[in-house]
């Protein structure tokens, strides 16, 4: 931190008290001051590189080559990922697996290859090493996908980490997505991406970055395949990318380049290779199934900012009731707290929380607690006496509490790298489980200062357990929320064992799907905002996170009529729908807006909530396959150049395209399909892909389409399931899965299989058995193709 940085500080609070600018400023220079007798220059540094390669060990799913100035391993795991990692380098430890390294593949084995270099040839893979450390990764075919340089070492001579730099190559067609939430996003184009974890500090919109979850995670698309790769370090760095260009017929291409550089940590990284599916299946095996949410998490929630009370809370419930607008969960602010201190209430606003949280769970809708990491360090809170007796609180070099500026006032940050910490603070979530809250939002958790937005609010230097490896900050930011999230879980298992917890989490990194699933933070009211909302949504599950969602209308200022329309249009689409209101009256409420949007509104949500079936089907086959719910258009088809270059559009599963309107103004708009049948799901119009058409999208819906021979589960109007089915193509089958979810707890719901096809000029639903078809045993609707006899 400079004095730069001390002025964007001041620059954060704005209008504030001169008490808090003062803390502000008192609190940039502290951190200043701790680095600064923390962290020794580097110095002179020198550089280094693998150099000739001297011997070769093979080993149980590959082995280790001895270079003249590093060594590498490398090692191929049952489930098909390829792990190799520099100078020893291991997969453990890990924050991002889920356990133990995965098994070795017995059948992969180093050998020699061509010019002196080695090669492991597995089945999904081969990888060959060139006699001076360049890696490259080929498809069983021989077709080269990546191709990672010899890397480089810039080692302090005095001692200390050593920064590390990786040049690859990927081939001229390939298109880069991943990296986390990024708003520029999800295909990302020539840049720059930093790796740390990042409150803006201010509504962001396209273009802004860092955010509030980066990772070091590539999926890289190209026509020869597929494939994931994740350099396994916390520590702060950069990507920078630039995508290749095939040769107007000169058969000269310039392939496409990534530049990974890292201020620390090991260079190991793991690569997938394959399908989408099977590369998103591999890397959830690999860091963990995403958590199954309960089902009042899949409709519709709502936040409100500002304080409020009890009083306010049942204004906010009875106008949708009143409305007719369904409503499954309220999230309380910090402004419940006690004096904005994480495990209080404020008993002046809401004297009777329990009670509350029981009135509204008869009425099918639940309470959301904001949690963050912060701690008020003042003695006679209980959180803090606690923690300070368990020595629970991140300390600097010189062995003394680090203090930072929070919302709570001058605070403290417990160790979420220590086991003991992580267990202390999963037990304090008792207190808001006895309060009623049924699930938790965590906040501020990068972590970032209240005041010093775009900065972490502990030092560079501050010393973390790193589950006690021992390091400092610039390891463990990066994974702090993730930690965090991890306690949260754990303790809502011990504590509720039969429910399934919710939390969601501003900030994360790779494996954090295990958790919970996150939000999007502060994306800024505009049309560009509604833009990135579904850029960090399709992005994050690209990387494993297939939970997440922005709030509709965004921050800042109140939106149009038409933006919010539109955005809950989009919202009601997404995994997490969660609509945002000021404490202002009649700022932001669907009935705020008019009798017309108010419509809208009630027909957006009615819609969410027929597909809520759908949506917990989608879930269930994220726990066991890793696939996201929203997906990008190419997800089936990779190799279709056009649709890798689609932004606009995406698959909810396999059965439905939602196009959503990004511009104000717009009736209509043209949208991109895939190969196949498709059918409005408004007009029932068959469109035939893959090509461009133009349809009607007036304000009252955005387009969706359904792929022929789909079958749907949905919630009829007596909330029984139904199975909404659309004729297959002629000549042609098509079929879906149904998993029937009670809602909660952790009895495994089983899969239905069904089929659909055409028999003497009728559609035939069956249900698939061990025994051959059997009827459906839920009333099932065919759409599609009017005045034809269904046979179900």
């Amino acid at each position: 931190m400079d004095g730069r940085d001390v002025v964007r500080s001041m620059m954060a609070v704005g209008s504030a008290g001169a008490a808090q600018r003062l803390r502000t400023m008192r609190a940039a220079w502290r951190r200043r001051r701790v680095d600064a007798a923390g962290l020794p220059p580097r110095g002179v540094e020198r550089a280094r590189v693998p150099g000739p390669v001297q011997s070769a060990e093979p080993g149980p799913g590959g082995g280790t080559l001895q270079f003249s100035r590093s060594e590498l391993r490398i090692l191929v795991t049952m489930n098909g990922a390829v792990f190799w990692g520099w100078d020893g380098a291991g997969p453990e430890p890990s924050y991002a697996l889920a356990g133990r390294c995965p098994q070795p593949d017995p059948r992969a084995v180093l050998e020699p290859d061509k010019d002196g270099g080695w090669r492991v040839v597995a089945e999904r893979v081969t990888i060959a090493v060139s006699r001076h450390g360049a890696v490259e990764v080929r498809t069983p075919g021989g077709v080269t996908l990546r191709r990672d340089l010899p890397p480089r070492w810039w080692e302090p001579v005095g001692g200390g980490p050593a920064r590390w730099m990786q040049r690859s190559e990927v081939s001229a067609d390939a298109r880069f997505f991943g990296l986390g939430g990024r708003a520029s996003g999800p295909r990302l184009r020539n840049g720059t991406y930093r790796l740390w974890n990042t409150g803006p500090g201010r509504p962001f919109t396209a273009g802004d970055d860092p955010l509030h979850v980066t990772m070091p995670v590539q999926l890289v698309v190209a026509d020869a395949a597929t494939h994931l790769v994740f350099h396994d370090t916390s520590w702060d760095g950069a990507v920078a990318l630039r995508e290749g260009e095939e040769g107007a017929g000169s058969g000269h291409d310039r392939a496409g380049r990534c530049e990974l550089r890292m201020d620390g940590g090991p260079l190991r990284c793991w690569v997938m290779v394959g399908t989408p599916a099977r590369v998103l299946l591999a890397w959830a095996s690999l860091t963990g199934a995403p958590a199954l949410p309960p089902a009042w998490a899949l409709g519709h929630q709502h936040v409100r900012r500002g304080v409020g009370g009890e009083r306010e809370v049942r204004r906010i419930v009875a106008g949708h009731q009143e409305h007719g607008l369904p409503l499954d969960a309220v999230h309380l602010g910090v402004g419940h707290y006690d004096e904005h201190q994480v495990f209080t209430v404020d008993r002046s606003r809401f004297p009777g929380l329990p009670g509350l949280a029981k009135e509204l769970r008869r009425d099918g809708i639940r309470l959301v607690s904001i949690v963050d990491p912060a701690v008020r360090a003042t003695s006679g809170n209980a959180v803090y006496d606690g923690g300070d007796a368990l020595d629970a609180f991140v300390r600097d070099a010189a062995g003394e509490s680090v203090q930072g500026v929070a919302r709570a006032g001058e605070a403290v940050y417990p160790d979420f790298t220590h086991a003991r910490v992580r267990k202390w603070w999963g037990a304090l979530y008792a207190e808001r489980l006895a309060q009623g809250f049924s699930g938790f939002w965590h906040d501020m958790d990068e972590p970032t200062s209240f005041t010093a937005f775009g900065e972490s609010t502990l030092p560079r230097s501050a010393r973390h357990s790193l589950d006690e490896r021992g390091g400092d900050h610039r390891e463990a930011h990066n994974v702090y929320a993730l930690c965090m999230t991890k306690a949260a879980h754990e303790g809502l298992r011990e504590l509720a064992p039969q429910e399934r917890p919710f939390v969601l989490s501003r900030s994360g990194w790779a494996g954090m799907q295990r958790y919970g699933g996150t939000s999007s933070g502060a994306v800024a009211t505009g049309w560009p905002g509604l833009r990135v909302s579904l850029s960090l949504v399709m992005g994050l599950g690209l990387c494993g996170v297939p939970y997440s969602g922005p709030d509709v209308g965004g921050f800042g200022r109140t939106p149009s009529p038409e933006l919010y329309v539109r955005w809950l249009q989009l919202g009601s689409y997404l995994p997490l729908l969660r609509t945002r209101a000021s404490l202002r009256a009649g700022d932001g409420e669907p009935w705020d807006f008019g009798t017309d949007t108010l419509e809208h509104a009630r027909v957006a949500l009615a819609g969410r909530r027929r597909l809520l079936p759908y949506f917990m089907t989608l879930a269930h086959l994220a726990r066991r396959t890793g696939a996201p719910y929203v997906r990008p258009l190419w997800w089936s088809t990779p190799g279709d150049r056009v649709l890798r270059d689609c932004e606009d559009a995406f698959l909810l599963g396999d059965c439905l395209l939602v196009a959503p309107v990004l511009d104000p103004g717009a009736d209509r708009r043209a949208v991109q399909l895939p190969r196949g049948l498709w059918y409005d799901t408004a007009t029932e119009q068959p469109y035939e892909g893959p090509g461009q058409v133009l349809v009607d999208a007036p304000l009252s819906r955005i387009p969706v389409f359904a792929r022929a021979g789909a079958v749907i589960p949905v919630q009829g109007e007596d909330d029984r399931l139904e199975l909404e089915v659309w004729a297959p193509a002629p000549d042609r089958t098509g079929g879906g899965l149904v998993v029937r979810d009670r809602g909660d707890g952790w009895e495994e719901a089983e899969a239905e299989r069904y089929t659909t096809r055409w028999e003497d000029r009728r559609v035939v639903v069956e249900r698939e058995g061990r025994d051959g078809g059997h009827e459906p045993s839920c009333p099932v609707r065919v759409r599609g193709l009017a005045g034809r006899e269904v046979q179900a």
